[in-house]
Order: structure tokens, then C-alpha cells, then sequence
């Protein structure tokens, strides 16, 4: 009898911590930023204001990093969650576009010019949200991450508030190609990291196109890149977690942009860059994330994922020229 016990705990043990492990191991789906931002304003009585639904937008990202199923993960060192690195990843990858577009809030959309005072919610929200996003110990992540939302609702309660005219949000063509410098940037490196999965030997063009420009150290004029193996799935969740993000706040700046977009006549080459990325987000039908070769038998998920971002940032940087233009 006791021989039995010994061997069916470890094996109920095994059966409940895979099945959290399943439960855990999941990614919120898309969702409306508009008519969130719509609830939100109306539970608080606010009016609707330009910049107000890119910041609500901001705020549900962060709450729903930080409430979603099995709640946030990247700081948790017991069993099941230690043992789960999809999903932290994932929350690295919406974290990464958290800091950039509250970055850019602080130092563009709050701002007229260069030479006015930051807005001084946001000026504290920022530095929260780049707090270490592993940390347990008191003050954990998710204690500093509740701390800058709660900044960020302040500024969005002023910013709808007619009375506090210092909180303002500027809606202007060079603020938003700022930020979108920031997502091509992001974007292109996860694309080189994803098409690295299958490795390639590649010319170094670190200095191309400029002949005074000049580096600290030399490096080989042909070198190989390629995402150790162990290094493949999280890359792809991080790139998943990323546009997960950014494609929520590209929604809530289509209507806080709109009049700049319509001006240019880009607001539907901004749809389109949403569209792409919308394709990142599509089940993944695998149990693993698969690694074939370039033309192999095998799918290589990396590389589809590449695809999509890649189109979406040649997009931007099209867009990008557009909004410099008069």
C-alpha cells in the first residue's frame, strides 16, 4: 500500500503541475483600445480628448501584462512558473514597447518644443516602467509597474480636464515620426534575430555609407549570425509579445493622429501596418515553434514571423519619409 502511495503522489504531482503549466503558458488576445478607452472615460466621467486613447491604450497594455491569465511571470521563481519561459518572454516583448512609448510621451507628445517643462506625471511614470522586470524581492516589478499606472491615470485625468491646461498632448506629425523611429528600430532588430534561427553568413556593412565614419573596435568583414538553438522560441515570443503591443497602439494613434494622417494621406498605409502585424498574432498551430531549414520539409516559424515584421517596418519607414514631408 505503501509502495502504490509512493509512486501515485509523484505522478498526481506530475499531472497537476503540467496541467498548470498548460493553463499558464497562454497569451491575452487582441483587444479594442477605442472602446476601452470609452469605458474607461465614461466610469470616471471624462471626456475624450486628443491623446486620450493612446494613453488609456498604454494603460490596458500594462494591466493586461500584469492581470492575465496566471497573472505576470517573469519575476516568479516557484514551480509551475519557473519552469515556463514562453510567456515571460512574451511580457519582455510588450515591457520593451511600454518603455518606449512612455519614453516618447514624456519627452514628445506632452511637450510643445524642446525648451518646455515635461509633464511631471509622466516624468515619474517613465522611470517605473523601466524598473528590473525580474525582480521578487520588496519592491517587486508588479509594485513599481502598479506604481507608473497609477501616474499615467493621473495625467490621463488631467489631460481630459479643462481646468489643468498643463497637460496637454500634441498630436503632430514630427511627434509621431519620432516614436515610430523608435518602432523601426525595435522592429528591425527582431527581424535580423528571427531570420537568424536558420543561421547565415552575412557581409559587414556596419560602416557602409560613410567614409569617415569609424568604430571601437574591428570586426571580421564576413561574419556568420545565428540564434543558438535554445535561443530560438524565445526570440519568436518576444517578437510576439512586442507586436501584441504595438499593435494596440497603433490602433489608439490612428485616432489621435487622424487629421495628421489624413493631411499626408497616409491614414491608410497606417492600416496597413496594422494589418501586417495583426498577422504575427495568429495561433500557433505547433506544439513547439518549429525550425526547418530555408526550404525544407519542416516549417520555420521564425522566419514567417520575420516576414510579416519586416513588411510592417519597410511600411514605416515609408511612412516615416511621408510625415517629414511638408
Amino acid at each position: 500500500m505503501k509502495r502504490k502511495l509512493w509512486i501515485a503522489v509523484p505522478a498526481v504531482l506530475v499531472v497537476i503541475i503540467g496541467g498548470m503549466m498548460f493553463w499558464y503558458n497562454h497569451e491575452p488576445d487582441l483587444f479594442d483600445p477605442v472602446a476601452r478607452t470609452r469605458l474607461h472615460m465614461q466610469a470616471h466621467n471624462h471626456t475624450i480628448v486628443t491623446g486620450t486613447i493612446t494613453t488609456s491604450a498604454l494603460l490596458e497594455v500594462v494591466d493586461g501584462l500584469q492581470n492575465k491569465r496566471g497573472g505576470y511571470l517573469s519575476n516568479d521563481i516557484m514551480p509551475p512558473w519557473v519552469f515556463l519561459d514562453n510567456v515571460p518572454n512574451w511580457e519582455f516583448g510588450v515591457l520593451t514597447q511600454v518603455r518606449d512609448l512612455a519614453r516618447t510621451m514624456r519627452n514628445d507628445f506632452s511637450r510643445s518644443q524642446t525648451q518646455s517643462a515635461e509633464d511631471p506625471d509622466l516624468s515619474q511614470a517613465d522611470p517605473l516602467f523601466n524598473y528590473a522586470n525580474d525582480r521578487w524581492l520588496i519592491p517587486s516589478t508588479e509594485g513599481k509597474y502598479r506604481e507608473g499606472m497609477k501616474f499615467l491615470e493621473s495625467y490621463l485625468t488631467r489631460l481630459s480636464d479643462p481646468n489643468q491646461p498643463d497637460a496637454q498632448f500634441y498630436a503632430r506629425a514630427d511627434n509621431l515620426r519620432s516614436w515610430l523611429g523608435l518602432v523601426e528600430k525595435r522592429l528591425g532588430s527582431l527581424s535580423q534575430r528571427l531570420s537568424a534561427s536558420v543561421g547565415q553568413r552575412r557581409l559587414n556593412t556596419d560602416l557602409a555609407g560613410d567614409t569617415a565614419a569609424r568604430q571601437s573596435t574591428a570586426a571580421e568583414g564576413d561574419i556568420e549570425v545565428k540564434t543558438p538553438w535554445l535561443k530560438i522560441d524565445d526570440v519568436f515570443y518576444e517578437a510576439r509579445g512586442s507586436t501584441w503591443a504595438l499593435i494596440h497602439f497603433l490602433k489608439a494613434m490612428e485616432v489621435d493622429f487622424n487629421d495628421v494622417l489624413r493631411k499626408k494621406n497616409a491614414l491608410v498605409s497606417f492600416r496597413q501596418i496594422i494589418r501586417e502585424l495583426e498577422s504575427t498574432q495568429e495561433p500557433l498551430r505547433s506544439p513547439m515553434v518549429l525550425n526547418g531549414s530555408k526550404y525544407g520539409i519542416f516549417a520555420n516559424h521564425s522566419l514567417v514571423m520575420a516576414n510579416y515584421i519586416s513588411r510592417a517596418n519597410a511600411a514605416i519607414i515609408d511612412l516615416r519619409f511621408l510625415l517629414q514631408q511638408g
